[in-house]
């Protein structure tokens, strides 16, 4: 066990941990963030996404060796932005939420998209999400959303 420092939605946080343990487990388990979802826990789903020093990565697959000192931005700390309340209304706007397993991820996701490419088209999107699965919603009404939320300039 060592202890960890690194930045959680804009908060220090410093716990013991094994520095083998996921990035994923200790957002869930030890800090109660449980917007993180853990779907396929081999990197493969996107539903754990998160970004790392403003990096999407997938949870799931990050040990927090990898974690000390950098900072963290979940789901519930993205909530908080301009930028996710754009991509929600998007979302809701198109219905691309049935479930909302695997939504989570999707947002982080097309908040990155929109971060690098404010503009993209069906290509840049579909590419742009491809490290996600959803089995409730299907991907067109996503799409959409993501199009959808294009349109306007997402904040930072």
């Amino acid at each position: 066990m060592t202890m960890v420092s690194f930045i959680v939605n804009s908060k220090p946080v410093t716990l013991e941990t094994d520095l083998s343990r996921r990035l994923l487990d200790v957002l869930r388990d030890d800090l109660g963030l449980t917007g993180t979802k853990e779907g396929c826990g081999e990197g493969e789903c996107g539903a754990c996404q998160v970004y790392l020093d403003g990096d999407l990565v997938n949870s799931c697959m990050v040990p927090m060796a990898n974690v000390i000192g950098k900072s963290v931005l979940t789901i519930e700390g993205f909530s908080e932005t301009e930028a996710y309340r754009q991509i929600e209304a998007a979302y809701i706007e198109e219905g691309a939420v049935q479930c909302g397993y695997c939504i989570p991820g999707m947002v982080m996701a097309t908040g990155a998209l929109l971060r690098s490419n404010p503009h993209p088209d069906l290509e840049a999107i579909k590419d742009g999400l491809s490290g996600n699965i959803c089995r409730c919603t299907g991907y067109q009404t996503i799409f959409k959303a993501v199009e959808r939320a294009s349109k306007e300039e997402v904040k930072k």
